[in-house]
């Protein structure tokens, strides 16, 4: 099994720097996350004359405090950035702060609800003055004295408890808290063991929270950061839908019982996940070791008590759902709509894209399970934990879904994707929902003792040749060759350089050339580089879109192609796709496949990949004769013509669910290499499977 640790909890980080800040003495820190949202925290806190060194993964963080009251009044103003976590608990630090500061943030984040905080916080004498939107960022916050508050707070909101607790310990007053449920309870467990007063009790459902009393100087910080729950659960949800294998092993991860509640949620749905503490320290936070089986998930119902113990891991848990056999129902979440997006209204709109059926509700979602291959782009909205959810949806076999903001993710796990990359092994089984279709057992990978071969499919276009070369390249454990990303590579390279589109049919190979655009190995994959910079959301641009046709059908374009498909190949185990791999690129390749089907099945699935469903019979025939006059071009291209290879075996797909169609060529796999190679490159074991 994959042994993965995942960075630093992000709650706690936050936590861990603002009382660090206000602590008597040197506070250290070890594990702290060095994503976005942290550092936003640690900025502004040295814009309030507090020294924070860069956070630096896998460094000891040591910071000297300026004590409770000790903050200075910054020289600008305080840039939040996308984190609503430093805006919220930061108005109730400044709120105790005899001093007058200004809290913006990006466009998101200024688009978040602050009256939720401000209000209790103006209860206790501190004052805000909206710049903008009433309730939103930029705020002016003048802080100073302030007034013991007895509150009870709308929602069981963690943000919101931990803030008038600090402004509670920044203006020396007692604090009464009563929440409608048991939020997150990282601020309680931190401030008692910094020296504060401070008691929790349960009165039925409800949380009862009482600060009595905090020291002149609070205690400095010594912690070691556990891995963040919220960040385990996307490898979770990749092992439990097959994408890791035999499964993965998190160590380190925090355990505490009011941030797991997702994992009473995935043992109703079947989910097979070993719990292994290893401590239960008296006032910190509890660490342990999450072992990670694929399963064969069913739905369930996530009731409204129990979304404020899984509230940020709403977004993995809708894509699990929808790999789920069966309905599974998410009411009492509709404080994701005031999140770093509406998330319910992004996982809806996104799961409806890629083909899952979903019922939007005021304050959840209805998720139908289904095994067919997904396929589409997916709007992140910039929201970190929408990007990680369908990259690993994206990272199953058979879906085909290309996430807009990779670059979200920074804000909680940087590094997510090389870690997708690394944790993404053949599964164990595919995960499989109503779609009706068999199980199948993969075909056990080619051993790499000596060059594996080239598998190349042909066909014409809609025949589904590159979401089936990619899941034949996954079951045999080979990468496969996106030559589409090539195209659109290039594409990128040619509009970024300035040049004029109509320009573009002058140029030469060797214009062609300058653009230093390649494919390079990445593991079980080719990533598209541009330079030293790999290129992905850049691919699926508007821009990118509306000129790669033209690109394609440059005259030079043909043999710049051909040079790097054919570098591409040099290692061998290989699966590729395109019109022309067989015939030109790759004529000596070992495997050759004509992927078929009937222009009207062609037409259908077409339809469905744009995400429509194929309802009337003037849709369908619309797209058979766009296809028909696809397939006379490319039959009739001078240069290439597509056309199937004389050695060629050819699968008609009209009548094969995908599974099927995979296996045909599996089939054709073992038939034509294993007798020939086995012994020189160990085929024997896929031979057999």
């Amino acid at each position: 099994m994959t042994e993965l640790r995942v960075p630093g909890d992000k709650s706690i980080s936050h936590r861990a720097l603002l009382l660090a800040a206000l602590a008597g003495g040197e506070s250290r820190i070890r594990g702290i996350l060095t994503g976005e949202d942290p550092r936003a925290t640690a900025s502004i806190l040295g814009e309030l004359g507090v020294r924070v060194p860069p956070l630096v993964a896998d460094a000891e963080l040591r910071i000297t405090g300026v004590g409770v009251r000790g903050l200075r009044a910054p020289d600008r103003i305080l840039d939040c950035a996308n984190s609503g976590t430093t805006a919220r608990l930061m108005l109730g630090v400044l709120a105790g702060q005899e001093l007058e500061a200004t809290l913006t943030g990006d466009e998101s984040l200024r688009r978040r609800p602050m009256r939720r905080v401000t209000d209790p916080l103006s209860r206790m004498g501190a004052r805000f003055e909206p710049l903008s939107a009433p309730g939103r960022l930029p705020l002016r916050v003048t802080g100073g004295p302030l007034c013991f508050l007895d509150y009870r707070l709308p929602v069981a909101s963690a943000q919101l408890k931990s803030a008038l607790l600090l402004a509670g310990v920044t203006g020396g007053v007692p604090v009464e808290l009563v929440e409608p449920g048991r939020s997150r309870d990282h601020t309680e467990r931190m401030l008692a063991a910094a020296g504060c007063a401070l008691a929790s009790s349960r009165e039925g459902v409800a949380n009862r929270v009482h600060l009595t009393a905090s020291p002149s100087a609070l205690d400095p910080v010594d912690l070691v950061v556990p891995g963040d729950f919220s960040s385990a659960a996307f490898p979770v949800a990749l092992a439990l839908l097959g994408g890791a294998g035999e499964g993965i092993v998190l160590r380190g991860v925090g355990l505490n019982p009011t941030r797991t509640g997702l994992l009473p949620v995935l043992d109703r749905m079947n989910a097979r996940i070993e719990v292994h503490e290893r401590s239960v320290p008296e006032r910190g936070e509890p660490t342990g070791d999450l072992v990670i089986h694929p399963s064969d998930l069913t739905g369930t119902e996530v009731r409204p008590g129990e979304i404020p113990g899984l509230i940020d891991e709403v977004p993995v848990l809708a894509v699990l759902a929808a790999r789920a056999r069966g309905t599974t129902r998410i009411t009492g979440a509709e404080e994701l709509r005031v999140k770093e997006s509406d998330r319910l209204g992004a996982l809806a709109a996104n799961l409806t894209s890629l083909g899952v059926e979903v019922e939007e509700l005021p304050d959840g979602l209805v998720i139908e399970g289904t095994g067919r291959p997904l396929s589409g782009a997916v709007e992140a909205r910039g929201d970190h934990r929408i990007a990680m959810a369908f990259g690993v949806l994206g990272a199953l076999a058979g879906n085909a879904i290309n996430v807009d903001a990779p670059a979200a993710v920074d804000v909680s796990y940087p590094g997510f994707w090389e870690m997708l990359e690394r944790a993404s092994r053949p599964a164990a089984r595919p995960p499989v929902g109503d779609s009706g279709e068999d199980d199948l057992e993969p075909a056990r990978p080619f051993r790499e003792r000596g060059r594996g071969p080239v598998i190349v499919i042909d066909g014409p276009a809609g025949s589904g040749k590159s979401t089936t070369a990619r899941e034949v390249a996954r079951r045999l454990g080979f990468r496969h060759l996106d030559s589409g990303a090539l195209y659109r590579a290039l594409t990128c390279a040619l509009l970024e350089s300035g040049r004029p589109p109509e320009s573009w049919p002058a140029l030469t190979e060797s214009d062609l050339n300058a653009h230093p655009v390649r494919m390079v190995a990445a593991g079980s994959a080719f990533r598209t580089m541009l330079g030293a910079r790999p290129l992905t959301t850049e691919l699926r641009s508007p821009e990118v879109d509306a000129h790669v046709s033209a690109v394609a059908r440059l005259p030079a374009v043909r043999g710049w192609l051909l040079d790097r498909q054919r570098q591409a190949g040099e290692e061998g185990s290989l699966v590729g796709d395109g019109r022309d791999l067989g015939t030109v690129v790759f004529p000596e390749a070992e495997v050759k496949v004509f992927l078929v089907a009937d222009v009207a099945e062609r037409a259908r699935r077409r339809l469905l990949q744009k995400g429509r469903e194929p309802d009337s019979g003037s849709e369908v025939s619309a797209e058979v004769d766009r296809l028909s006059s696809r397939d006379h071009i490319d039959a009739t291209r001078g240069i290439a013509p597509l056309k199937k290879a004389a050695d060629a075996f050819e699968v008609d797909g009209t009548r094969l669910s995908f599974a099927e169609q995979v296996e045909a060529i599996l089939r054709v796999v073992r038939a034509r290499v294993g007798d020939r190679d086995a012994r020189d490159l160990d085929f024997q074991g896929m031979i057999d499977a």
